[in-house]
């Protein structure tokens, strides 16, 4: 329970409350688009120069098998939440592939939060992880996509689906910024601290606070997504996330660092994973997808899931 306060009362989970209150009490409250794409963009590039620096500073071997293990559940997880998408909630084909999708890729801001939570609860996570986060985002939305192909999805928008995802501005500001940092090292890196690294909990909470109004509008649609749907957009993130934990464990991670990569495997893109699916699949419906992936999973990894997924940690590496 003291976990599970820490967590739900900072400054971070706190303005995703508060963008969610103003949406249902119908405020005025808005925060420009520009704003908002400027806050993303500076995000996902901090994050990519913070762990470029400690990529620098850790070696291959060390490496190797975090990234296995990102490998194989990115895929592992996409064809279990297809698999409960047909069998549990019936959805069709192409909507369960579509949904898959979102929930074999990641959220880069459920990772922040997942970051800010173990340091209040006093561990420290590996460095190299945004490196895992950029390695998790591509695999699921492929197999979700592929999942798609015998029930009416073309090769032809699948190629372009990749594309988009290859290309899109997660991806190039992410693996940019790792790449970025990992050239110029940390002592280099620390010359821009003072624009991305100590202003940058201030600009999430701005982020979390757009979002929370997103999710606010998302929940709306909850009483069309049925409760067969509800229910594995609860469950899916925590059976995931126990599993990144687990992984993270055995491939070596500390208590702080399985934890967060558990938070990141149990998480549902609601960036990258749309922009695919928009394209490949356009008969696929948003309102199952994005209310599941940002609507449902993305409030309940803030609340529950990265409590759950450090309490986790901490009693598997007792």
């Amino acid at each position: 329970m003291d976990l599970f306060l820490s967590t739900l009362i900072s400054p971070v989970v706190l303005c995703f409350v508060l963008g969610m209150t103003a949406r249902w009490v119908r405020s005025d409250l808005e925060i420009p688009d520009a704003i908002f794409q400027a806050c993303s963009i500076y995000l996902l590039l901090a994050i990519g120069l913070k762990g470029g620096a400690a990529l620098s500073q850790t070696s291959l071997h060390t490496l190797a098998g975090p990234v296995g293990v990102s490998l194989l559940l990115g895929v592992v997880t996409p064809l279990s939440a297809y698999l409960l998408l047909r069998w549990w909630a019936r959805l069709d084909r192409i909507n369960a592939a579509a949904t898959a999708a979102h929930y074999g890729s990641v959220s880069a801001v459920t990772f922040l939060a997942a970051m800010e939570a173990a340091k209040i609860a006093g561990w420290q996570a590996e460095g190299y992880l945004p490196a895992l986060v950029a390695v998790l985002e591509v695999p699921g939305i492929l197999v979700g996509l592929c999942l798609a192909q015998g029930g009416g999805g073309s090769r032809g928008r699948l190629r372009k689906s990749v594309h988009e995802v290859l290309s899109g501005k997660s991806m190039v500001l992410l693996c940019g910024g790792l790449l970025i940092g990992w050239s110029s090292g940390s002592e280099k890196v620390e010359s821009v601290a003072p624009f991305f690294v100590t202003p940058f909990k201030g600009v999430l909470c701005l982020f979390l606070l757009e979002l929370g109004m997103v999710a606010a509008r998302r929940m709306e649609d909850l009483r069309n997504a049925g409760w067969s749907l509800i229910l594995l957009g609860c469950v899916m993130p925590l059976a995931h996330g126990a599993a990144g934990v687990v992984g993270g464990q055995l491939v070596g991670m500390s208590v702080g660092g399985a934890a967060v990569f558990g938070a990141v495997v149990g998480s549902a893109s609601y960036i990258a994973a749309p922009a695919a699916v928009r394209i490949s699949l356009p008969q696929a419906s948003p309102g199952i997808y994005l209310t599941m992936s940002l609507g449902v999973t993305f409030p309940i990894n803030l609340g529950i899931g990265i409590p759950f997924f450090i309490a986790l940690s901490q009693l598997l590496a007792t």
